[in-house]
């Protein structure tokens, strides 16, 4: 997939953002470090013993490039008309002792931050990057899911079990992407087949995928910025079905025992699919029949009224948040876009709720009482999340609005090729081709969304993060 990147070169603009960059992390009251008792802690941490070996089992990570924190490793293989597939979560709950105080530092954070100018992780280092996370070539405790799917891609059958495994592979998306694309063998091989039932079985329960582009702030060596849009690779989408199916499962397990924690997201209101249906006819690719997701499989991605059509859609994908339950489940326990109940259960290292998750589905599939501690912590966890979620999207969009407004301030005066993606009012957003910006701007009354529009630059203040625009 081409990617487009505009540089934040050395300059007053490059010495402003960092500094602004900095003062960012301190509105949002961004931790800063560990206290010492948790650092202890996390150097001193030793896991629960495995209940089995599975160190001769060829499992291989698969993350972005550079990733050092490894929460999931795979395994998959053929079995009969079928497929068996084994996934390995890093063992978190037997890192972290509960009520301890690496737990009150990681309840604190929420979850990894990925600040431009550095990460804020959920734990130590020592633990996220190394003793937890599932590198190569090291023996590590994990939590394995083992998924029996027939010749469709449903599971016949699961269980879950902590076992000793030793990773073969660091493999990370380009690279995979490029050795299927070219038929070469990798430990991958499988899952385009199997990814691509299991969003066939996406699509029968009426799920639906929102791939828009993402924005995404790099810092390079040298100490410049970049904004590099990105549309997922196809074995990102692949390897996402591997988590959702394991989502999807641990929340059974959950519901099954009436103790959990689960993701729920509810169904977009009559009055939002009748404006979206509206936003698509404008733009010339109607939604008449059919579910939305169906709607969005059909879009063409070379089509420059897709993005448009996109943005219009995520007003679909709102009001995503925790349920926790114990004793009485929930009125409430459906993902309206994964169309099925599911809990975050395959990134501990980076997401405080996974724990939890984990170690309920752990003890149902055990047979055993879920710990005390989980009972006592779990009406807290909601309101923990909401707050790093609400952290971490504050952080991600005033990060963008920070080195966008960097990147153009040489440029004030310029004008650029944008195309409107959506309208409201006498004003609308647009997204300019190169560089990656998305800005607010005054609108003529013809140009509705998806139409192509040049704007001038005439304004950009990188200490506040604002740039602003008008129609040439």
């Amino acid at each position: 997939m081409p990617q487009r990147r505009s540089h934040v070169a050395p300059s007053a603009a490059q010495s402003e953002l960092a500094t602004a960059l900095a003062t960012l992390r301190t509105e949002l009251d961004a931790p800063t470090g560990f206290p010492p008792e948790a650092l202890a802690e996390a150097a001193a941490a030793s896991p629960a013993t495995p209940d089995l070996d599975l160190r001769d089992i060829a499992f291989a990570t698969l993350d972005p490039a550079g990733s050092m924190d490894l929460d999931q490793a795979f395994q998959l293989e053929r079995s009969g008309s079928g497929y068996t597939v084994r996934y390995a979560i890093a063992d978190v709950p037997s890192f972290v002792a509960p009520g301890g105080a690496l737990d009150a530092a990681a309840r604190l954070r929420g979850e990894t931050l990925y600040a431009a100018d550095g990460t804020i992780p959920l734990h130590p280092p020592i633990l996220s990057e190394d003793h937890a996370s599932l590198l190569p070539d090291q023996d590590r405790p994990a939590l394995v899911w083992t998924f029996a799917l027939d010749a469709e891609g449903s599971v016949s059958d699961t269980r879950l079990e902590r076992a000793l495994i030793r990773s073969r592979a660091k493999l990370d998306y380009v690279s995979v992407q490029a050795d299927l694309d070219a038929g070469r063998d990798s430990p991958a091989a499988l899952l385009p087949e199997i990814g691509r039932l299991r969003l066939a079985q996406e699509a029968q329960r009426g799920g639906a995928s929102l791939n828009l582009p993402d924005d995404e702030v790099v810092r390079h060596d040298d100490g410049t910025y970049a904004i590099e849009r990105r549309t997922p690779l196809p074995v990102e989408d692949w390897n996402a079905q591997l988590s959702l199916m394991t989502g999807m499962v641990a929340a059974q397990l959950m519901l099954q025992a009436r103790i959990g924690i689960l993701r729920t997201m509810p169904q977009p209101e009559d009055a939002a699919f009748e404006t979206f249906r509206h936003q698509t006819e404008a733009l010339g690719v109607p939604w008449t029949t059919g579910r939305y997701g169906d709607y969005l499989r059909t879009l063409d991605k070379e089509d420059p009224r897709t993005l448009p059509i996109l943005e219009a859609a995520s007003a679909l994908f709102r009001g995503a948040g925790y349920v926790a339950f114990d004793g009485t489940v929930p009125a409430e326990t459906t993902q309206a876009a994964i169309a099925a109940p599911y809990a975050h259960a395959t990134a501990p290292l980076r997401r405080l709720v996974d724990r939890w998750s984990l170690t309920v589905a752990l003890a149902v599939s055990r047979g055993e009482e879920v710990p005390a501690w989980v009972r006592q912590s779990l009406p807290l966890l909601p309101d923990l999340m909401r707050a790093s979620a609400q952290r971490a999207s504050a952080l991600s969009s005033r990060t963008i609005d920070l080195v966008e407004a960097a990147l153009l301030a040489p440029r004030v005066g310029e004008t650029f090729d944008a195309v409107v993606i959506r309208r409201n009012g006498e004003r609308g957003t647009v997204q300019i081709e190169e560089p990656p910006v998305t800005a607010s701007v005054a609108l003529p009354p013809e140009a509705v969304a998806g139409t192509a529009v040049r704007v001038t630059l005439t304004a950009a203040d990188v200490a506040k993060g604002q740039i602003s625009f008008a129609v040439a």
